[in-house]
């Protein structure tokens, strides 16, 4: 099961910004890139360090800590040193509100 939260509103999220949200215990971090917004785990799959201390390069977010850059669209792992892609999550946007999916994790779902 999955439901959408709302965390933001579009004037709260500028295009190029990395904007960091609280949902269920879970840092997200929100960016716009265009018309477009996006939604991904505060960590780095490298060595866990916040990627919203780091850089938004058009699609690429790069972390300040070691340079691992991730594709914000898929989460794919897009330069060493990561490997691993980063958890991303769906956005819609309902009349000015940002809107991302969380997935459910309760037992038996």
């Amino acid at each position: 099961m999955s439901r959408f939260v709302t965390v933001a509103k579009k004037n709260e999220v500028q295009s190029g910004t990395l904007k960091v949200v609280s949902v269920d215990g879970k840092e997200i971090v929100l960016t716009c890139v265009g018309e477009k917004y996006y939604a991904f785990i505060n960590v780095c799959s490298h060595m866990d360090f916040p990627l919203n201390d780091g850089t938004l390069e058009g699609t690429t977010v790069e972390c300040a800590h070691h340079g691992a850059q991730f594709d914000v669209r898929t989460g794919a792992a897009i330069s060493m040193p990561a490997v691993t892609p980063i958890e991303t999550f769906p956005v819609k946007v309902v009349g000015e509100e940002i809107q991302i999916e969380i997935r459910d994790t309760s037992v038996g779902e």
